[in-house]
């Protein structure tokens, strides 16, 4: 018989106490236009050599600010964006900072799979070698009801896509993470249907907002923040934003994604942010803001219609919010 369990976070965020939080409130990085590249991303990479720092001590990761998605909002304050964090693999609390420690992110590589000109793995040093780094500041807004507002270093999505070829029959892309059982605890939950998988539409990934991220706060990413590359998707429900990820297969099959097996009626495919569709068990229409615990209303697309809405025009028949 399947017994099924409801995760973690089975309830809206506002239903429960919120965690202490440090009230340092600061606006946007004075400087962070200003950072200059110190040299190619194959050096930057350098940063990430030997074992990954503590996440106390992340080593710097300079790349050239992006300003033209300035989020109207203030910088969510570091502490509170590395320090409560859903890394299902590492365990089902928002807790999981310290775990996630044990996570080995070098050397790491990415597997180039499917519907593409040459599949192959590359590693994650040389891939970086042929990308060019930026930062970008990114509201983020989970189903959960909570937001931030981060810093990313990273890469535009489109140039992997760029290096990978993908054949004219590709049509998405799925994400694979990691699922090592030897350093990731919350493998042992069997209920949950691992390895965590996500995915997203060939026009979605080719998006100017499509990012992969390796970098948080002018340092490499923290490892509770899905390290050493993640996804970043901000019209989207955070869920999307795959962390850790070890292989992008290109497909003409969309994507059965990890919180649709689990529970398809509350997670959908789209996922895309929308105050007036309701999740099933709260509603959508506010979110509170990590370091401050405001509350404040949530825009449709999380802000970013007037770059994303015409990916979906002629799909009205899809569950595009939920």
């Amino acid at each position: 018989m399947l017994i099924h369990r409801r995760p973690g976070w089975s309830i809206p965020e506002r239903e429960a106490t919120p965690e202490a939080v440090v009230l340092a409130r600061r606006g946007l990085l004075g400087g962070v236009g200003a950072i200059a590249m110190a040299g190619p991303a194959a050096a930057q990479w350098r940063l990430f050599g030997g074992d990954a720092p503590p996440q106390q001590d992340l080593k710097p990761l300079p790349a050239p600010h992006n300003d033209r998605y300035a989020p109207g909002r203030e910088l969510t304050p570091e502490k509170d964006s590395t320090t409560y964090n859903n890394f299902y693999e590492f365990g089902s609390e928002k807790s999981v900072a310290g775990a996630a420690q044990a996570l080995v992110v070098d050397p790491w590589s990415i597997e180039l799979a499917g519907m593409v000109a040459k599949p192959r793995s590359i590693a994650l040093e040389d891939l970086l070698k042929q990308v060019h780094l930026e930062e970008r500041v990114y509201r983020h807004r989970c189903v959960e009801a909570w937001a931030m507002t981060v810093p990313w270093t990273g890469f535009p999505m489109a140039e992997l896509v760029k290096l990978a070829e993908p054949t004219s029959s590709a049509k998405y892309l799925r994400f694979t993470t990691l699922m090592d059982r030897k350093t990731m605890p919350g493998l042992t939950q069997s209920w949950y249907p691992w390895p965590y998988i996500e995915g997203v539409t060939l026009a979605e990934a080719t998006n100017e907002l499509a990012f992969l991220s390796v970098g948080m706060y002018g340092k490499i990413v923290p490892r509770q923040d899905g390290a050493p590359i993640r996804v970043t998707l901000p019209w989207k429900y955070g869920f999307k934003s795959a962390k850790s990820i070890v292989k992008v297969e290109f497909t003409d099959q969309r994507p059965v994604s990890y919180w649709q097996q689990l529970q398809d009626s509350e997670y959908g495919f789209w996922a895309n942010v929308n105050p007036e569709v309701p999740h099933p068990r709260w509603s959508q229409a506010e979110e509170r803001l990590l370091g401050s615990n405001e509350m404040v209303k949530t825009k449709i697309w999380n802000g970013y219609g007037d770059y994303v809405a015409a990916l979906y025009d002629g799909l009205k028949n899809e569950r595009l919010f939920a």
